[in-house]
C-alpha cells in the first residue's frame, strides 16, 4: 500500500500554477523528494534534469542554461562552494532554496545572481510551484529596462553598477552597491548579518563590518527621502517602505 508524501501532491490542487516547457536543474540528493519533485514539475509543465551534488550543479550551469535550479540546501558540499573560484556564466537562472530552517541561507551566489526564494521542509507542492512561477516571471527582461531594478524612487542598473534616489546619483562603492542590490531584490525581508556577509563579502563572519556598511549606505540612501533601510534589533535589516514592515 502506498504512502502519502509530506509534501503533498499537484494532484490534490489542480489550479496551481503551471510552467510552459521551462528546464529546471533538481539539486537534490533524497530519492524520494528527488522523484517526486520531478514527476510534478514535469506534470506541471516543466522539463526537469536532476543531480545530486552541488559542485556538479555548477559545473552543468556552467555549461547549459536552464531556467531555475531548484537547490536542496542540505546537501553537504554546498556550503564549500562559494569558497570555490567565482564561475563565468553566460546565463545565471535564478533559484528556489529547500531548507529547514525558517531563513534564506547564503548559498552560492553564482546560482542566484540575486533572483532567489526559498521554501522551507516540510514544504506543499502549492508553494514550490507558486515560487517557481514567481521567480520565472520575474527573471524575464523589460525590454525597455532590463538592467534595471527599481522600489519606488530608488533605481539600481546594473549595466553600469550605478544607482540613484529620484534624480539625486548615489555614489555608492561595489560593497554598497552589492549590498543595496541584495536589500533590493529581497525587499520587505529581514536580512541577518550573516546572510548579508554570505552574499556581499562571500563570508558569514564580519558583524561590525557589515554594521558599518548598512550605516554608510543607509546615510547616501535614505539622505534626502523617506527612510527605505531600516534596522530589526536582533534580527537584521531590510528595505522597504516603513509602513510596509515585514
Amino acid at each position: 500500500m502506498a504512502t502519502s508524501s509530506p509534501y503533498g501532491s499537484i494532484r490534490d490542487r489542480p489550479g496551481l500554477a503551471r510552467g510552459d516547457g521551462q528546464h529546471l536543474l533538481l539539486v537534490v540528493r533524497e530519492p524520494e523528494l528527488a522523484e517526486l519533485l520531478s514527476t510534478t514539475l514535469q506534470l506541471a509543465g516543466y522539463r526537469t534534469s536532476l543531480t545530486d551534488s552541488g559542485t556538479e550543479a555548477l559545473a552543468r550551469v556552467e555549461r547549459q542554461r536552464f531556467d531555475l535550479v531548484v537547490l536542496d540546501g542540505e546537501l553537504p558540499d554546498v556550503g564549500r562552494l562559494g569558497r570555490q573560484r567565482p564561475a563565468v556564466l553566460d546565463h545565471r537562472p535564478p533559484a528556489l532554496v529547500l531548507t529547514v530552517c525558517d531563513s534564506l541561507p547564503g548559498l552560492l551566489p553564482e546560482l542566484g545572481a540575486g533572483k532567489r526564494d526559498y521554501v522551507t521542509k516540510p514544504f506543499r507542492v502549492a508553494e514550490v510551484l507558486a515560487r517557481i512561477h514567481v521567480l520565472l516571471r520575474a527573471s524575464v527582461p523589460d525590454p525597455g529596462r532590463a538592467d534595471e531594478l527599481a522600489y519606488g524612487d530608488l533605481v539600481l542598473d546594473d549595466a553600469r553598477c550605478r544607482a540613484r534616489r529620484g534624480e539625486r546619483p548615489l555614489d555608492l562603492t561595489p560593497a554598497e552597491y552589492r549590498l543595496l542590490r541584495h536589500l533590493l531584490v529581497n525587499a520587505h525581508r529581514v536580512l541577518s548579518k550573516a546572510q548579508i556577509g554570505r552574499s556581499v563579502r562571500g563570508d558569514a563572519h564580519g558583524g561590525n563590518a557589515i554594521e558599518q556598511l548598512v550605516s554608510r549606505l543607509r546615510r547616501k540612501v535614505d539622505r534626502d527621502g523617506p527612510a527605505l533601510i531600516h534596522t530589526r534589533r536582533g534580527f537584521g535589516y531590510w528595505l522597504g517602505r516603513a509602513d510596509a514592515e515585514p
